[in-house]
């Protein structure tokens, strides 16, 4: 074969290797992506749950008795209006029918004039609801007595509470002791009970007691929320056969841990700061 020859199929060989393509290079190793940084979520704490401030009240405990009192229907009754919680018009009665009595509201405005205004007010009344009765001897004589206990409707958000004390004499309750209690966390009524021959009143607030018919105001630092008391006051009161005495001294609880040691008569330390470093 002639080398010119031999040189041109040389030259075609090489040309068509030239031409085919490359094999692309397969990378075998994955791609792994990041996965995107998780953003805390907010724990979210659950509302706690208003406390029953009746609870106590309620409770069936010391609800019935064998005694006559017990027969009475306090609950369709004329009871005297607690003191500071009369009628405009002077009235201090107020009859319960099936445990109610519903209050008269009147609204006002500032465009009325004085006279009309007035007589709107005038018109306003007092309403009442059973709560709770509860029996024992607080008298002493060995018989129970009652302690009714009924809600003040004012057509407000308050609720302060009355108590009745009832003995049973001539065939019928005899009131011996009428008392007012304040709107919850602010000196409510927890519990009524007898103990050691007394009649033990248990009231929410620190250092809050009952002095005659009235419970006392808030001291210095007794600042709380009035749905949810942190603290309750006991206090024991005995009867000579014509008032009710308080004994032994005022003892300041703890809501959430009742079995702990209370704080005596808290008040007066708070009153006398030299005492109460001593």
């Amino acid at each position: 074969m002639e080398p010119r020859i031999l040189i041109i199929i040389a030259a075609a060989i090489l040309g068509v290797s030239c031409s085919i393509p490359a094999e692309p290079t397969t990378n075998n190793t994955s791609t792994i992506t990041a996965a995107p940084p998780q953003t805390p979520q907010p724990t979210i704490a659950p509302t706690p749950a208003i406390p029953n401030l009746q609870a106590e009240l309620t409770d069936p405990k010391n609800s019935t008795t064998a005694f006559a009192i017990g027969t009475f229907d306090f609950k369709n009754y004329t009871y005297e209006l607690p003191r500071g919680w009369q009628n405009p018009d002077g009235s201090t009665e107020i009859t319960l029918v099936n445990g109610k009595v519903a209050p008269v509201e009147t609204n006002t405005n500032d465009k009325m004039e004085d006279a009309a205004k007035a007589a709107a007010k005038a018109e306003r009344r007092i309403g009442l609801s059973y709560v709770a009765t509860k029996y024992f001897d607080v008298t002493g004589d060995g018989e129970d007595d009652a302690v009714v206990v009924l809600k003040i409707e004012t057509g407000g958000s308050a609720i302060p509470q009355v108590a009745y004390v009832f003995t049973w004499k001539d065939g019928k309750p005899e009131l011996i002791w009428p008392f007012r209690t304040g709107d919850r966390a602010d000196g409510g009524l927890k519990n009524v009970f007898a103990e050691n021959g007394m009649f033990v009143v248990e009231l929410y607030g620190q250092d809050r007691f009952l002095l005659g018919e009235i419970e006392t105001g808030k001291i210095g630092d007794d600042v709380e929320q009035l749905c949810c008391p942190t603290h309750f006051t006991r206090s024991a009161y005995k009867w000579n056969g014509k008032n009710f005495l308080m004994q032994g001294k005022r003892l300041t609880f703890l809501t959430a841990d009742p079995t702990a040691a209370p704080v005596e008569n808290l008040g007066d330390k708070d009153n006398n700061p030299q005492k109460s470093k001593k």
